[in-house]
């Protein structure tokens, strides 16, 4: 599948990402100054030319960049070269920005009946249903907010949170992917394209879809639920004595072995807390009694009790998750190579595992314009040619020897190191 990505940030990438994982050819166009996250931190050290910040890196592997000049006519001409025989176009500019350009869905798919056009905005395109709030710009943070999941996330009824990771972004991202493999599999059958027009507010919607037949069913408005089940107990976050754990054993089975695990089992047989229907009508003193016995336990001692024994897990932060065994063992955790860093850079592998064509991090994270005249080699033109759309401004390549110096760069550094400890 030929994907052409004109997607920057993270919801674009991370969705083009996921179809490259599993082996999607994407080629990834950029502007002359580069897509915005690669202005972003962390880098390391060595990277004095800021070339691979993590941001970037961590959702643009397995793809290449070229770099154009979109307010040139020969620039998007190319751009319409590349789209001729592609399954796919991904973007997420604000509305009518392909439009001004030339580059709209009814545009380019006069030159290719069967282009799969997708869009990722804040509030969508006219294209699914003409939002009143449409050129209202979007981030993570709006949609997680007017979507609905702030809502009902918080410690008290008061405190509306953010979720951590950028989920208003990656959940549409998802939605993104999901909904171009159903478009493309449709063209395939009929030879006919179409749009795939995805709201970032309507995808975190449609993850908090309980709020919603909450309301029309009960007229209940949802709200801020801690780190607790609003009904079943105990469902959670509890203390340890050195940091947190997860347990979900409001069933009346699961109890019991909590509490044995605990050994605690007078607990199971309190008056008020012996079947699940009490538990929930007195979950905060449950709450509070489980509370009492795990906070005396550190986090490896309750997993040796718990694990395997209820549904338990200790919250692990970033470094914890690096040296665990289930992610090293589900190849979650990938290093990756990169010119003129001294050692790999580690990141999030493909979680979606298929076991005749599985998918994984082949390519890593492109240099900007890296393979600007590789791709337009592909597309007929000669040395000379690219060399005159360099000049022009159209297009942007890096030094072809680029490579090799930040390897050399490298080499040097590792030799003084080891001069250094000797």
């Amino acid at each position: 599948m030929k994907v052409v990505d004109l997607t920057q940030m993270l919801a674009g990438p991370f969705a083009t990402m996921m179809l490259a994982d599993h082996g999607a050819e994407v080629v990834k166009i950029e502007s002359v100054e580069g897509e915005m996250s690669r202005l972003a931190q962390p880098c390391r050290p060595e990277d004095v030319e800021h070339l691979f910040p993590g941001y970037f890196v961590s959702v643009n592997r397995n793809k290449r960049s070229i770099a154009l000049n979109l307010k040139s006519e020969a620039s998007r001409e190319i751009v319409r070269k590349l789209v001729a025989d592609a399954d796919v176009v991904v973007e997420n500019f604000r509305s009518g920005v392909m439009d001004r350009l030339g580059l709209s869905f009814d545009i380019l798919r006069a030159d290719n009946p069967k282009l799969v056009y997708a869009s990722i905005r804040g509030f969508g395109d006219a294209a699914g249903g003409c939002s009143p709030l449409q050129d209202w710009p979007a981030f993570d943070v709006v949609a997680q907010a007017m979507g609905g999941m702030m809502g009902i996330t918080g410690p008290d009824e008061n405190t509306p949170t953010k979720v951590g990771p950028g989920v208003g972004d990656t959940i549409p991202a998802m939605h993104c992917a999901f909904g171009i493999l159903a478009a493309v599999h449709h063209a395939r059958n009929t030879g006919r394209g179409q749009y795939v027009d995805i709201s970032m507010l309507d995808s975190i919607l449609a993850v908090c879809e309980r709020i919603i037949h909450q309301y029309s069913i009960q007229g209940y408005v949802a709200g801020p639920e801690g780190n607790h089940h609003p009904v079943g107990t105990p469902f959670g976050l509890f203390p340890a004595s050195d940091g947190w754990i997860a347990i979900g054993a409001h069933k009346d089975d699961f109890w019991r072995r909590l509490c044995n695990a605990l050994d605690v089992p007078e607990l199971a047989d309190r008056p008020g807390f012996l079947t699940t229907a009490e538990r929930g009508v007195n979950k905060r003193a449950v709450q509070q009694a489980v509370s009492e016995v795990t906070k005396n336990f550190s986090k490896a001692e309750l997993t040796r009790r718990l694990g395997a024994i209820v549904p338990y897990g200790p919250v692990l932060n970033s470094a914890e998750i690096m040296e665990h065994p289930h992610f090293r063992a589900r190849d979650m955790i990938v290093p990756i190579e990169y010119p003129g860093i001294d050692r790999p850079i580690e990141t999030v592998g493909v979680p979606v595992k298929l076991s005749d064509t599985p998918g994984g991090i082949h390519r890593r994270a492109p240099r900007h314009g890296e393979h600007t005249a590789e791709v337009l080699r592909e597309l007929g033109m000669d040395d000379l040619t690219i060399r005159g759309l360099a000049e022009s401004g159209a297009i942007v390549m890096p030094p072809t020897d680029w490579i090799e110096a930040a390897e050399a760069e490298k080499a040097s550094r590792k030799a003084l190191q080891k001069e250094t400890v000797k």
